[in-house]
C-alpha cells in the first residue's frame, strides 16, 4: 500500500519505557476480523445461549480440515473496508486504542506475574523472594514467549506484544488489515519485523530486517485463518483474540482451534462481549446508532456470549480440568466451569478503560461482566 494513502499519524509514532517495557502511546490489542453476520453457531433454549458446534459433537475436538473455516466473506469485507482507520485513535478504533492499556495489564497479570510454575517457599529462599517479586511483569517480560495474535486487524496488539519481547505472529483473513499492520510496522526501526510475501505461486517468501542494536522479540503478520495455522501444526505459548469471539461462524468450533494451538503450560486470552441488556444499550443503541462511534451493523447481539457460558464450554467441551488448570479462589461457586472472567469497564470521566474488580461469586463482579469482559485459562503442563 501507497504509505501517501496512510493518515500522516500511522507515519509517526513514539515509544515511550514504561514498568510494562516499551510500549507505544495509547495501543489497543482490538482485534474484529474473523466475523460473520449469519450463522454463529450459538443454540437458544429457554431463552439462554450456549456456545456449541453446528458441524461435530460438543465433547470432540475441533475439525481437523483445512477446509473448515469460521469466517464469513461478508463480514471480512466490511472491516476491509475499515481497515485504513486502524491508526487513527478519532477515528473507527478509538476505543479500542483506549482499551489497550487496559487488555496489556491483563495479559502481564496472568503471563508475567504467574508464580504457578515457581519452586515451593522455603526458609532457605526466602531472602530473593523480594528480588523476584520486583523483576516480575518488569521491562520485556514477555523474551522468549511464542505469541499469537487471532484477528491482529491493524496490528495494534501485535505491536505491544513485539515491543514487550515476544515472538508474534499477527493472522487475519483480510488482507487489507494485514497490508496496513505490515506498512505501520515497517516505520519502526524497533520492531524486528519479519516480512512475509505472498508469492505468484502462492509460496511465502520471508526476509528478516536486522533490529536495532538490544531488541529482542519478532514481528510477522500473515494473511491466513486460525483454522489453517491450526492445520499447519502451529503452537504457542500465549494465543489471544480480542474482540473476536463475538463475530465469528461457530464460537464452538472457535475456541477449540484456539486451544488445540495453545502449548503445554501455555494461556488463552480472549476479550470478547456479554449478552446482556446493558450490552445491547451501550454496544448498540448508543455506540452504533445514537453516537456513531462504531459504524451500524458492526455487533450482532444474539452473537454476544455470556461469560458462564463461556466458561462452561470450556469444561464440558475442551477437556475440562483434564486440559485446562483449576480456576484459583473460585472453586466453591464456579463448579463446572474453566477459566477466569474479568469485566472491563469504560470510565468516560477518565477516558480510559479499567479492569473491574470484585470476589468471585458476587453481584458486584457479576455486574462488572454485564458488556466487555476478558478471559483467561491456562493449559496443565501435563496436557496432551
Amino acid at each position: 500500500m501507497d504509505r501517501s494513502s496512510l493518515p500522516r499519524a500511522l507515519l509517526a509514532r513514539h515509544v515511550r519505557v514504561g514498568r510494562t517495557g516499551l510500549v507505544p502511546p495509547r495501543l489497543s490489542p482490538a482485534t474484529l476480523s474473523f466475523t460473520s453476520p449469519s450463522s454463529c453457531g450459538l443454540s437458544t433454549a429457554s431463552g439462554s445461549a450456549s456456545l456449541h458446534s453446528a458441524s461435530s459433537n460438543p465433547s470432540s475436538s475441533s475439525s481437523s480440515s483445512s477446509s473448515f473455516t469460521t469466517v464469513n466473506a461478508d463480514e471480512i469485507s466490511h472491516f476491509s473496508r475499515l481497515s485504513s482507520q486502524w491508526w487513527s485513535e478519532t477515528g473507527e478504533f478509538a476505543l479500542l486504542h483506549r482499551m489497550n492499556p487496559a487488555r496489556v495489564s491483563y495479559i502481564r497479570e496472568k503471563v508475567a506475574l504467574d508464580t504457578s510454575g515457581e519452586d515451593p517457599w522455603t526458609f532457605e529462599a526466602r531472602h530473593t523472594d523480594g528480588a523476584r517479586e520486583k523483576a516480575l511483569g518488569v521491562g520485556q517480560w514477555l523474551k522468549g514467549k511464542r505469541c499469537l495474535d487471532v484477528g491482529c486487524g491493524g496490528g495494534l496488539l501485535s505491536e505491544t506484544l513485539a515491543r514487550l519481547g515476544g515472538d508474534v505472529v499477527g493472522v487475519d483473513a483480510s488482507k487489507e488489515n494485514i497490508g496496513i499492520a505490515k506498512t505501520h510496522a515497517g516505520q519502526d526501526l524497533f520492531l524486528p519485523l519479519i516480512k512475509d510475501v505472498d508469492g505468484d505461486d502462492g509460496e511465502i517468501r520471508s526476509s528478516t530486517r536486522t533490529p536495532v542494536r538490544g531488541t529482542v522479540g519478532s514481528l510477522e503478520y500473515r494473511h491466513t485463518s486460525a483454522e489453517l495455522l491450526r492445520d499447519a501444526g502451529e503452537k504457542f505459548d500465549v494465543v489471544c483474540a480480542m474482540e473476536v469471539l463475538e463475530h465469528v461462524d461457530e464460537p464452538g468450533e472457535f475456541m477449540k482451534c484456539l486451544g488445540e494451538m495453545v502449548k503445554p503450560g501455555g494461556h488463552l486470552i480472549l476479550s470478547t462481549i456479554s449478552r446482556t441488556p446493558l450490552a445491547r444499550l451501550l454496544t448498540l443503541t448508543l455506540a452504533e446508532d445514537v453516537l456513531r462511534l462504531v459504524t451500524p451493523g458492526t455487533h450482532t447481539y444474539r452473537k454476544f456470549v455470556r461469560p458462564e457460558e463461556l466458561r462452561r464450554f470450556v469444561y464440558g467441551s475442551m477437556g475440562g480440568y483434564h486440559v485446562w488448570e483449576r480456576p484459583t479462589g473460585a472453586d466453591d461457586v464456579r463448579a463446572e466451569e474453566v477459566g477466569e472472567t474479568r469485566g472491563i469497564v469504560y470510565d468516560p470521566l477518565g477516558g480510559r478503560w479499567r479492569l473491574w474488580g470484585g470476589a468471585e461469586g458476587t453481584w458486584g463482579k457479576e455486574a462488572g461482566e454485564g458488556c466487555n469482559y476478558m478471559y483467561h485459562v491456562k493449559k496443565r503442563g501435563d496436557a496432551a
